[in-house]
């Protein structure tokens, strides 16, 4: 399918915005767990925030892909229901007469576009507040999962809750304390993930923050 010249002038903005979008997420997010989490990120961490959060988990990845499909094929719906008192309402349409053909295009080709930047910016948003506030209460009220074993390169080992991690640090919690850490990956050998008794080496976690 031909994308329009519209939507292919907004590519470079629209990834600018998932960038900005990514990085407030991830502030909102660690702001409430006491980390200044730009203080321990690359470039590469920041360039690829989004990604990261939208790959995160399965569910999270089929609903923006669905987001997307959606609203690349919304003006075309648009075009066709705009006289529908719901479709009005719901996309706060203007009345079209009197555009001319390109005119029309361009208008609801800007409605989708809004609509899904609204949309990307409410879950962005909504997803760091609220993955911070239940995450630093589970820590609070001591009810994380220490489903990992973290074994450091001096030999010392330690059950942790793994908050997050990114391309230079593990950010968790040791069994029996409410103290974030802040590790290096350089001084971690490995990390066992004890509920499948399996190994994982330090770089596998990457993907799963900033």
């Amino acid at each position: 399918m031909k994308i329009s010249d519209d939507i292919q002038k907004l590519l470079p903005f629209g990834y600018l915005f998932l960038v900005i979008m990514g990085i407030l997420k991830e502030c909102f997010f660690h702001y409430q767990l006491g980390i200044n989490i730009l203080k321990y990120s690359t470039i590469i961490d920041i360039l690829i925030s989004p990604i990261a959060t939208f790959t995160s988990n399965p569910i999270i990845l089929v609903f923006v892909i669905s987001l997307f499909i959606f609203h690349y094929h919304l003006p075309s719906l648009l075009a066709k229901y705009n006289d529908r008192k719901f479709v009005i309402r719901t996309f706060e349409l203007k009345k079209i007469e009197g555009f001319s053909e390109a005119e029309t295009k361009s208008y609801f080709n800007s409605v989708s576009v809004k609509t899904l930047a609204a949309i990307l910016c409410s879950f962005f948003l909504g997803y760091g507040l609220a993955g911070g506030y239940f995450t630093g209460k589970k820590i609070r009220d001591h009810k994380e999962s220490y489903n990992y074993r973290i074994n450091y390169n001096n030999g010392k080992s330690e059950e942790i809750f793994l908050i997050n991690t990114n391309s230079l640090y593990y950010f968790y919690t040791v069994k029996g304390s409410k103290t974030i850490k802040i590790t290096p990956l350089g001084a971690v050998e490995n990390m066992e993930l004890i509920e499948n008794k399996m190994v994982t080496k330090g770089l596998f976690l990457y993907n799963t923050s900033l």
